[in-house]
């Protein structure tokens, strides 16, 4: 287990924060810009030294003012991956790997060349030089690099920033199967929320330099206080399920919860996986009645357990269908129907608004829709 409780005050920022990480876990630390996160994994590098507190990985005290102790970066057995890959130019990919190997590594316990290749994909780009990779070949390589350290705790900052959506998904399941494969503990910092939902076991929410909360995926993002630090735009609610079936004729996938079953157009998967769909509040519509004749596939009945009211036209609404589900409606809705805690209502779900590429899978194994392409 990784334990944090440290403060730092720089010019004008005051860093004190204080979480705990699970061994083997992928937590994600997110917030928004200068809210703290790479000054907090680079005290946990060692690159910052905290003014006060105490850093641990199980029995090893990182730094511990009291005690003074504060072991030098080599020593902490550490990787980082940084938001640029800060790969040798005038080195291949091979030579790059390998200089992350340290000269005094437990052979029997850590990873070789060929571990890393295998699992990276790398294979076929050893020869290279970094000016003639991808940004997502570069970032594997980097990641690559980083495991060779034979690391305790792997340290990811915004990895993905520099890369376009549409191939960080691409990128992903790479960072999951590392995960899968060594055990190894993974911190990922980010500000991009669908990263998090993809990714993360465990969320941590830093705001000007403080945690605010910290739980599971699903937890945090059925929380209506939090979603002015989890992004109102892309507020909603997280749901765990299973993946049981699919219509070929129609091209449906479905996931079994314990709301019932969630259609998804488009998703073909590995039967019995788990994965975690994101449910924009803003594509959740409400009724009183059970809705007939409707193009809506996915239909719910619930109960409203939470009103957040906000300045503005428009409002969420936390409604119990066996999981959290968050709807965003209009404060004229809520009044035309007429709806108060407690009342029973059918939530509406495009089978169209849910986005395949981001269902998360970091409880499952990887399947045919989750597999790594290379990048």
């Amino acid at each position: 287990m990784l334990s944090v409780n440290i403060t730092k005050v720089f010019d004008s920022f005051r860093l004190e924060t204080q979480f705990e990480v699970e061994e083997g876990s992928i937590t994600a630390i997110f917030g928004k810009s200068g809210a703290g996160k790479t000054s907090t994994i680079n005290a946990i590098a060692g690159l910052t030294r905290p003014d006060v507190g105490v850093i641990q990985i199980g029995n090893t005290t990182l730094f511990d003012q009291n005690l003074r102790i504060n072991l030098p970066i080599y020593k902490r057995q550490i990787g980082y991956v940084f938001q640029d890959d800060r790969l040798f130019p005038h080195m291949t990919v091979q030579n790059n790997l390998i200089y992350g190997t340290p000269k005094n590594r437990d052979v029997a316990n850590s990873l070789n060349l060929t571990d890393i290749t295998g699992l990276l994909e790398l294979a076929p780009l050893l020869e290279r030089r970094p000016r003639t990779l991808s940004g997502g070949e570069k970032q594997r390589v980097a990641i690559g690099r980083a495991l060779l350290s034979n690391p305790k705790l792997l340290l990811m900052d915004e990895p993905l920033a520099s890369i376009d959506v549409q191939h960080r998904f691409e990128i992903l399941p790479f960072i999951q199967r590392v995960r899968e494969k060594t055990g190894i503990t993974i911190i990922y910092v980010t500000h991009a929320l669908e990263e998090v939902i993809f990714i993360a076991d465990q969320i941590i929410l830093l705001s000007e330099g403080q945690v605010t909360a910290q739980g599971t995926v699903e937890e945090i993002m059925s929380r209506l206080d939090l979603h002015p630090m989890t992004s109102r735009f892309d507020a909603g609610a997280v749901i765990s399920a299973i993946y049981s079936g699919y219509d070929k004729e129609f091209d449906l996938g479905e996931l079994s919860f314990d709301g019932g079953t969630l259609r998804i157009a488009g998703l073909n998967a590995e039967i019995g996986i788990h994965l975690r769909a994101h449910i924009r509040a803003r594509d959740v519509s409400l009724m009183l009645d059970k809705p007939k004749d409707t193009s809506v596939l996915n239909v719910f009945k619930g109960e409203l357990i939470e009103i957040r009211h906000e300045d503005g036209p428009q409002l969420d609404l936390l409604i119990n269908i066996g999981t959290p589900l968050i709807a965003r409606i209009t404060r004229k809705s809520l009044n035309d129907l007429n709806l108060g805690i407690g009342s029973k209502v059918y939530a509406m779900i495009k089978a169209v608004a849910i986005d395949r590429r981001t269902l998360g899978t970091s409880l499952a194994t990887s399947s045919s829709e989750t597999k790594p392409k290379k990048v």
